[in-house]
């Protein structure tokens, strides 16, 4: 029979803390929703909505960040990975890792060079099953796909080649062959819309009004096959970062503008009453049909450039009954070269603020970007089960504190799928910081936290307040360990800082507050040879009967009697 480890919290009016001094840096601001992680580097942003979480994929920027010793410009050559977050607050966002698209794609051989500017969808199939599809952009020549089962894989490459290349038909002369755009429309169909560049000298079709390099290709009902040839959409001063909607009935094309001279403007016939749209802005096309260039109408400029960042590239996106524009900035790479912790150039961090989209004429209104962000949709529950990688801001905590269990896992690169078993190694004086955690009038009696290594843990209510709790512990293996705190102080809505004041070799999984006192909590108990007890990625206990796809904790005792729990993504429904 497994025991909890019950350490007793010393909730002090005054306490000896460390010094502002002392305290590791955020680079996010405490009160900023932008960008959505303080501590990872990611562009090129898409996102699907899952069982009530918004999943966002981007360009893995922060592999080169590492790659070039936090230093240096950022060349995306060495991006060979997609790194992956969600949240279903808006404002709290749960960091999963990285999927390894080298890996996944190494029976390509030469043809593989790099993976950028993802995109994805899902789909329930007729005979029920769930299928994930993502397409990425292998460098400028190709465009691969990956498929998985929930949005957390384990993903694989289905093709031993890019699905779309230079020799498709009907791409030609498009200059770059990538920057992938998926939607499946109202009757199931898919489509892919990808390419780019300026206009191409050599081809007398290309202009800097109508480069040519916008495609648009129709899928096969398994999505990774083509059904069709190549076919050009007249975007004019097509440049990149395609993506595609569907807005009541209707094909809604988004890219973004070149830089370069947007002349010939008066010849445009379809400029309607727009003025020519500036460069490196986000603009968007309404269409009946994909396949006939001359339905699509050219609806103006919506999304203005970052400014801190060298190009932009943005996903629009409805969750919840609210749109979003997700996009890249320099934000944190802005505040970091600010604190002089870094000189490197074009580390690019996603962000999300409101769009408004009128659904019945599909007009975009101009988007205004900033770092206030979003506001939260929800609270946080503080009696569920939370992971540690769930985090509105952090101090001290970057990409290579974010490790996996698994073992032989570089740190360099994560090398895995989609994380399994993620936890945070934290460092003396490092933090994170959740907001909203809505405890109620009744308030919490006791917390949980599960651990590895010994140090101290306090819990802060704003960054430099002292305690209202704290606990000292040491554990050899993963515990959880669990203390008393005053319900008279954990009730209401509260922002959390988990500050680690002392460490030495701590490693940091989850945690969760309960109305129960310390020494009433009973654990979950479950005998050697038993099922394993599941929980979903929020902590609510999935029973029997229960389908759901994607990362389950896994709750089991093992040989000694102890108490174990780990993280695996679950390919094939629960029951």
């Amino acid at each position: 029979m497994y025991i909890r480890i019950m350490t007793m919290a010393t909730l002090l009016a005054a306490n000896m803390h460390l010094s502002a001094q002392d305290l590791e840096k955020n680079y996010k601001d405490t009160s900023s929703g932008n960008p959505i992680s303080g501590s990872v580097f990611c562009a090129d942003p898409t996102a699907l909505d899952y069982k009530g979480r918004l999943y966002v994929y981007g360009s893995n920027d922060h592999q080169e960040f590492i790659k070039n010793g936090k230093k240096g410009s950022n060349t995306y050559g060495a991006i060979k990975s997609i790194v992956v977050f969600s949240t279903d607050d808006m404002v709290n966002w749960t960091f999963h890792g990285t999927i390894d698209v080298g890996k996944l794609c190494s029976s390509w051989g030469w043809r593989f060079g790099n993976s950028w500017a993802p995109s994805v969808t899902w789909r329930t199939t007729a005979d029920g099953k769930e299928e994930f599809f993502l397409y990425f952009a292998n460098g400028a020549s190709n465009v691969g796909v990956l498929k998985a089962n929930s949005p957390l894989g384990p993903w694989k490459s289905p093709l031993s080649k890019p699905m779309i290349d230079g020799d498709t038909p009907g791409v030609s002369p498009c200059k770059w062959c990538f920057d992938p755009g998926v939607v499946i429309d109202n009757n199931g169909v898919g489509w892919v819309t990808f390419g780019g560049g300026a206009r191409n000298e050599n081809s007398s079709k290309s202009t800097n009004l109508q480069p040519n390099n916008a495609c648009i290709i129709k899928l096969e009902d398994d999505m990774i096959h083509l059904d069709s040839k190549a076919i050009k959409i007249p975007a004019p001063y097509h440049f990149e970062a395609n993506e595609m909607n569907i807005i009541n009935g209707k094909y809604v094309y988004i890219y973004c503008t070149h830089f370069g001279a947007h002349d010939m403007w008066e010849t445009y016939d379809k400029r309607g009453s727009y003025s020519a749209p500036g460069g490196g802005v986000m603009c968007y096309m309404v269409g009946d049909d994909p396949m006939h260039p001359e339905d699509w109408e050219y609806k103006g400029e919506f999304g203005p450039h970052p400014g801190t960042s060298g190009n932009n590239h943005s996903h629009l996106h409805k969750f919840q009954g609210e749109y979003y524009h997700i996009y890249h900035s320099g934000a944190l790479l802005e505040a970091m070269k600010s604190a002089k912790a870094t000189n490197g150039g074009d580390y690019r961090s996603i962000c999300v603020n409101k769009a408004t989209v009128n659904e019945e004429t599909q007009k975009i209104n101009r988007v205004t970007l900033n770092n206030s962000g979003v506001s939260a949709i929800k609270n946080l529950d503080p009696y569920a089960l939370q992971q540690a990688e769930t985090m509105a801001t952090c101090g001290g905590v970057m990409y290579e504190d974010f490790r996996n269990v698994e073992p032989n896992t570089k740190v360099s690169s994560l090398s895995n799928d989609a994380s399994e078993n993620m936890y945070v190694k934290m460092k003396a004086g490092a933090w994170t910081m959740v907001r909203n955690a809505s405890f109620g009038d009744e308030g919490a009696r006791s917390f949980m936290f599960r651990i590895q290594g010994t140090g101290k843990l306090e819990i802060r209510f704003r960054k430099f307040d002292d305690p209202v709790a704290e606990m000292e512990f040491s554990a050899d293996d993963w515990e959880d360990k669990v203390i008393s705190v005053d319900p008279a102080v954990f009730k209401g809505k509260r922002n959390l800082y988990f500050v680690f004041t002392e460490a030495k070799k701590v490693q940091f999984d989850a945690w969760n507050f309960s109305h129960e006192d310390a020494s009433g909590i009973v654990p979950i108990r479950i005998a050697e040879g038993e099922p394993k007890a599941l929980f979903d990625l929020n902590g609510h206990r999935l029973t029997d009967g229960t389908p759901y796809r994607g990362v389950v904790i896994e709750q089991y005792q093992d040989a000694s009697g102890k108490m174990r729990s780990r993280k695996r993504v679950s390919a094939d429904p629960v029951h």
